[in-house]
């Protein structure tokens, strides 16, 4: 079983101990075979001594889900 990682950016801090990352993808128009960019939002956990900015560049992981809307977790920071 491989676990689902995503790389994304943080666009949000506001929440305690949750992130917004968002994860730009880039897919083929099936038709025509022209690349289109799509993005979608992540609600992601984050330990109480990470101090993440907005603007930095995140990998999150599939986890359990943790609430509502939140199964990730961050598990590497590659600060800008």
């Amino acid at each position: 079983m491989t676990i689902k990682k995503l790389t994304g950016i943080v666009i949000s801090n506001k929440l305690l101990r949750t992130v917004t990352v968002r994860v730009n993808v880039l897919k083929k128009d099936p038709k025509y075979g022209k690349a289109m960019r799509f993005h979608k939002k992540f609600l992601a956990d984050v330990a109480l001594d990470q101090k993440l900015k907005i603007g930095d560049r995140v990998t999150i992981a599939a986890c359990r889900p943790l609430s509502t809307r939140k199964y990730f977790k961050v598990v590497e920071v590659k600060s800008i």
